[in-house]
């Protein structure tokens, strides 16, 4: 897997050749820097770790510190492993080097975005589980139209089964859209606009990878 981390910017849309419009999501994508080189030999895998967005040198505790200062690197906000990136860029990688989004992607090629998704708060069942309510007001129902219904039998088996759709917290998880395609590429300001949406808020990092 080769990759970048970027942030999410926003969504707009471009037109295509054939002058449709296309919704698309906006990614400020590297630049990064190389700040680990694993091997097999010592870690067991193969594995070269990216940082992105400057840091405040105050906001840095001391092992952090030492991290970054082994690449010559300034401290970063994000930090992210790749494994098994391109042989010909693997073989020349080194620790402090600048890694630009033309190195890892081209136009018109497909991705995998991964982020977090935006946090909901505690959600019922009609919104977090496609619940379909009770539907009716017939019968002498009353206030029930979104409520979950039976969640499991009296005396046989006495508990809640595990797994049992109810409602909770929504929201706020580990996200990855495959296959989403390179619409345009803006090596001046860093800039990749991706086809659909993408998971998570505005200045949410998000890790392109293929």
């Amino acid at each position: 897997m080769s990759g970048i981390i970027g942030k999410k910017l926003g969504m707009t849309s471009v037109f295509d050749s054939r002058g449709r419009s296309i919704g698309c999501t906006v990614i400020e994508a590297g630049p990064c820097f190389v700040t680990q080189i694993k091997d097999r030999d010592k870690d067991g895998y193969r594995a070269i770790q990216l940082s992105y967005d400057d840091l405040k040198s105050s906001k840095v505790n001391k092992s952090l510190k030492g991290h970054f200062a082994v690449s010559n690197v300034s401290p970063k906000k994000k930090l992210v492993e790749f494994r098994n990136f391109r042989k010909e860029f693997d073989s020349k990688v080194k620790l402090g080097m600048e890694v630009k989004l033309e190195d890892v992607f081209n136009e018109n090629e497909f991705l995998d975005v991964t982020s977090i998704s935006k946090g909901k708060g505690f959600q019922g069942v009609v919104k977090r589980h496609n619940f379909g309510g009770v539907g009716q007001s017939t019968h002498g129902q009353h206030n029930r139209n979104r409520a979950p219904g039976s969640i499991g039998a009296g005396s046989t088996p006495s508990r809640v089964f595990k797994g049992m759709r109810m409602g909770g917290r929504m929201g706020g998880d580990k996200v990855t859209m495959q296959n989403l395609k390179i619409l345009k590429i803006d090596q001046k300001d860093n800039l990749i606009y991706v086809g659909g949406s993408v998971p998570g808020s505005k200045d949410t990092y998000v890790v392109l990878s293929n």
